[in-house]
């Protein structure tokens, strides 16, 4: 029997206080990776702002520079949008673990309970597929 399938049957708890405790380390673990990812985006955005010492050397020498500068930067942008959606599905996930841990890990459209193996995967998931 594979963990937790007894308790994911019927209209049972659908995890075990174990595997909610594993779900929310992962969850704070993932929230940690993200935050500081964010951070660096900040970071980064924050100095490529400010520098502007005049040093010729700092700008690129070739049109295609500019063009591959400009993508990096949209690349980045993109990238943090996503994370910072992410954090919030992370802090959403957290709450309803804090706050209902006996509806967390369940469908929220149908209340059936969500795998345990997928919630170990994407442990903020709201739904079973």
């Amino acid at each position: 029997m594979k963990r937790g399938a007894r308790e994911q049957k019927g209209g049972g708890p659908a995890l075990t206080a174990s595997q909610r405790h594993h779900l929310e380390k992962r969850l704070l673990e993932e929230r940690g990776r993200l935050v500081r990812a964010l951070e660096r985006y900040k970071q980064g955005t924050r100095t490529s702002q400010t520098e502007g010492s005049g040093d010729v050397s700092a700008f690129p020498m070739h049109m295609a520079d500019v063009g591959s500068e400009t993508a990096d930067r949209e690349f980045d942008a993109a990238n943090a949008a996503r994370q910072s959606v992410e954090l919030a599905e992370i802090d959403a996930a957290l709450s309803r673990l804090y706050n209902k841990p006996e509806s967390f890990g369940r469908d929220e459209r149908t209340g059936e309970p969500i795998s345990f193996e997928r919630l170990d995967i994407i442990p903020w998931a709201r739904n079973r597929a």
